[in-house]
């Protein structure tokens, strides 16, 4: 699998205070999760990734160049930040064909590409119209997605997509992030949102005051069994439909369904063998899944205080 992004002893200060210190990863095709603490060092690690600001020393590479002042880099990715703040007086549909003009689109192409983009984050026509600042949070992030989708961009970085969305708009949203993964795009992604992270992303990059702790490195990329739970919840529209879909597939060894909550509990036979593919087979069991939780998940160790991966 292709590299998207490498950094090597990456650090980046400002004066006095740290960003990023002496980091060093590697970030591979499909969707990846960035987990840490505020501070961690996040939204410097993006910065960097998207070109915004220059690496205090070290070495970063996106597609194989360094993204500081490189047009070629940045064509190619596409950053929704955590703010949401959206230019007053315009709507959803207008901005996006702005912004497609602004980027060398005709008129008539930027209006169809705004249009695609905005159903592909499941945002009903009845709100294009709308004013942006008239609209929620979470119409807002579907908006804000939508315009990172509008250059149709090999990489994209999302900066905490799931605030505001309630759980029917998060299963919206991490549906099209692996609709976006299966095409190939890769996904970059931070969310607080621990079991939302869990149930997208093969990999995570953890971060720790600016630093990757080794024991962190180590235990999320050495042994997907100390990673992923034996068990995982699903909140969803048919748990029966589900449970023998996945006992089709031979994935898992037992389950329970609570009907009344609309959820499964199930117990694998391979956590991994799940984990390692469960883009295309949440999507290919044609059940709507509203929720996923993993049991006593690696995630939610790793940002404990404590935790030393052991």
């Amino acid at each position: 699998m292709n590299a998207i992004a490498q950094a090597e002893n990456l650090s980046r200060f400002y004066g006095m205070i740290l960003g990023l210190n002496n980091v060093s990863f590697t970030l591979q095709q499909g969707i990846t999760g960035i987990v840490g603490p505020n501070g961690a060092g996040k939204t410097t690690l993006f910065r960097l990734l998207t070109g915004q600001i220059r690496a205090s020393s070290g070495t970063l590479r996106v597609f194989g160049e360094a993204p500081w002042s490189n047009l070629a880099v940045q064509a190619r990715l596409a950053y929704c930040p955590e703010s949401e703040v959206v230019p007053a007086g315009l709507t959803a549909i207008d901005w996006l064909v702005g912004l497609g003009m602004i980027s060398g689109l005709s008129a008539s192409d930027a209006k169809v590409r705004a249009g695609k983009s905005l159903e592909r984050v499941r945002l009903e026509s009845a709100h294009w119209k709308k004013r942006l600042t008239a609209m929620s949070k979470g119409m807002k992030q579907r908006v804000k997605l939508a315009q990172c989708l509008l250059h149709e961009p090999a990489l994209v970085i999302l900066d905490e997509p799931m605030n505001g969305l309630d759980p029917m708009g998060r299963e919206d949203l991490s549906n099209v992030i692996r609709e976006l993964a299966r095409d190939g795009t890769s996904v970059l992604i931070s969310s607080h949102i621990l079991h939302d992270l869990e149930a997208l992303c093969a990999e995570f990059l953890m971060l720790r005051w600016g630093r990757i702790p080794r024991s962190l490195n180590e235990a999320a990329s050495a042994d997907a069994r100390a990673r992923w739970p034996e068990s995982t919840t699903f909140r969803c529209d048919s748990p029966q439909k589900l449970a023998r879909y996945l006992f089709d597939k031979n994935l898992i060894r037992g389950c329970d369904i609570v009907a009344d909550t609309q959820t499964l509990h199930v117990r694998w036979t391979d956590a991994a063998q799940f984990y390692g593919d469960f883009h295309e087979l949440l999507l290919g069991s044609g059940v709507h899944i509203f929720e996923v939780q993993a049991t006593s998940s690696f995630l939610e160790k790793a940002v404990e205080p404590n935790f030393t991966g052991t």
